[in-house]
């Protein structure tokens, strides 16, 4: 089964607003593949706050897909694959308002938040930022591009295999006492890790 990074990036302060989601695709313990894929925004509407941070503009996703036909092409490769992303609470609410939004049934697939790897796998970091963490790994990437922040949360997780000893990324939350979260058609359960203390993000 392959795993798949995801990281959306959004128009304004509405999950249900993104304006770009990107993947990497890991396979046989490295990264094979790296999407970017705009997607039209149900309003159009874009924060100057959201721009600032991501720098996308209107121009850009003018003539991109909106949300039901980026889904359609992704969702039978997801529902294949185990999901990861760096703070997976906001990408997979993305994930989930959007669908809301659209009328649109949940896809289905286990994932794993890196954010919580990342704080079990090296405590000793004062942040689990996802450019932090890549900065103590020595991982280059360009931050709040959704296609390098989804290279940037697989890198973090293959570290965290081979630090860990893990046999797979699959195998990080039996190994730091994590619990997987699950997405079905219908709701969610979360990815957790009840021994961990609060920290940065």
């Amino acid at each position: 089964m392959p795993v798949v990074a995801i990281d959306f990036e959004t128009a304004n302060e509405q999950r249900s607003s993104p304006c770009a989601i990107g993947l990497a695709w890991i396979e046989d313990g490295r990264i094979t593949d790296v999407e970017h894929h705009y997607i039209r925004p149900i309003d159009m509407r874009f924060s100057g706050w959201n721009i600032a941070v991501h720098g996308i503009r209107p121009a850009d996703v003018e003539d991109a897909d909106e949300f039901p036909a980026v889904l359609s092409r992704l969702q039978e490769r997801m529902e294949r694959a185990t999901v990861i992303a760096h703070n997976a609470a906001f990408d997979i609410s993305v994930m989930r308002r959007t669908c809301e939004l659209y009328g649109l049934p949940f896809p289905r697939f286990d994932y794993i938040c890196t954010v919580q790897v990342a704080k079990n796998t090296w405590p000793q970091l004062p942040s689990a930022k996802l450019n932090a963490v890549c900065d103590f790994l020595g991982v280059e990437f360009k931050h709040h591009d959704a296609a390098q922040d989804a290279f940037a949360c697989g890198s973090v997780a293959l570290a965290a295999v081979e630090a860990t000893r893990a046999s797979h990324i699959r195998e990080l939350p039996d190994k730091l006492g994590m619990t997987a979260g699950r997405l079905t058609a219908t709701g969610y359960t979360t990815c957790s890790s009840p021994g961990l203390k609060r920290r940065a993000v």
